[in-house]
């Protein structure tokens, strides 16, 4: 177990989010952030924004300095405390770069090839366009976790989603067999799945995850958006055949996936939902939705940019997350030098 910035024993988690766009959206906000919220009250939280991740791909400096601001300040809005958790960037500990290098020496070349977000972006991109860093990612993405082992034998949590399981597989694979090879170091990290984590998907394609990279303006609903556009959004939603408000992800993908968003921000059962629309209509359900999610967001988008407004007091908080993370990357690299063979440098 670890002790936590409060001073309480508690599991530690570590889990983190890419500064790609210049808002989270939705799915951001209810499978990701707000899980990261609950957490911070039952778990010593690490949540950073992963910005050696965002460069894997080709990219605007200025846009990264300014997307990575936006994103922890999202996250600080939405109401991560650095008092009891600690929020940091990627790039400000600089642990994560020298633990990716000796676990690729770790790394079969085939095990690195058969990552399914791999195969999927190369073919995207293509060859000429995909780069070294893009097929180390999940290396990358292993060392961000194993850095922050606990000591003592204390669990080592990771939420994922499934497009991620693969992944930490991998993470659990190499924390194995550095151990194997040099001795217990790491703690293997085990998935944590919330409870309450909802899959939320493409309001114009409700059969695809809401995603920054492949949904059109229609489809994503971004936190950080005006309340205007973001009800008409709502409105001009895909829904499905007839006009029963029903939770049937088979029959039903379109209506199902706005009772979901609607159950999960109002804390209720889809059943819940459901006998509360009865016989109302599309129409009424998807203007009760919007204003429900307008309502939400409006105080998070005004939270965001009194934290942008003073970018002085944001970068200090930055500091002390950073600050916070490094010591605990320190301590994990120390060891990994050490059991590695590197001789230790005097002082």
């Amino acid at each position: 177990m670890s002790e936590t910035p409060s001073g309480s024993t508690l599991p530690r988690v570590l889990s983190g989010i890419q500064p790609t766009g210049d808002s989270f959206h939705l799915g951001n906000y209810l499978g990701a952030v707000r899980q990261w919220v609950a957490m911070q009250e039952t778990h010593d939280a690490f949540y950073c924004v992963v910005d050696l991740h965002a460069i894997t791909v080709e990219h605007d400096p200025r846009a990264l300095r300014r997307r990575s601001r936006v994103a922890a300040a999202q996250c600080l809005a939405m109401g991560l405390d650095q008092d009891v958790s600690t929020l940091f960037v990627q790039s400000h500990v600089p642990e994560h770069a020298e633990l990716a290098w000796v676990l690729g020496c770790l790394t079969g070349f085939g095990e690195a090839g058969r990552m399914t977000q791999f195969k999927d972006k190369s073919t995207k991109y293509g060859s000429s366009a995909t780069t070294v860093g893009l097929f180390t990612y999940p290396v990358l993405m292993a060392a961000d976790i194993l850095l922050y082992t606990p000591g003592h034998g204390g669990a080592l949590e990771v939420p994922v989603g499934e497009d991620q399981r693969q992944h930490l597989e991998l993470t659990r694979t190499l924390a194995q067999r550095f151990n194997h090879r040099f001795g217990e170091t790491f703690a293997v990290p085990e998935a944590f799945i919330p409870k309450d984590a909802a899959k939320i998907t493409d309001l114009q394609e409700p059969t695809a995850k809401m995603s920054k990279s492949s949904s059109s303006p229609q489809g994503i609903v971004e936190v950080l958006e005006e309340p205007g556009p973001l009800r008409k959004k709502f409105m001009r939603a895909v829904t499905d055949t007839g006009s029963d408000v029903r939770y049937d992800e088979t029959e039903k993908p379109g209506i199902s996936n706005l009772v979901r968003i609607y159950a999960s921000l109002e804390g209720i059962s889809y059943d819940e939902v459901e006998r509360k629309y009865a016989g109302s209509g599309y129409g009424t359900f998807k203007k009760d939705l919007a204003a429900l999610v307008a309502d939400t967001f409006t105080p998070i988008r005004e939270r965001t940019h009194r934290l942008l407004a003073d970018e002085e007091q944001l970068d200090r908080l930055l500091a002390v997350g950073a600050e916070r993370a490094g010591a605990v990357a320190a301590r994990t690299m120390e060891v990994v030098r050490d059991r590695v063979g590197f001789v230790a440098r005097g002082r």
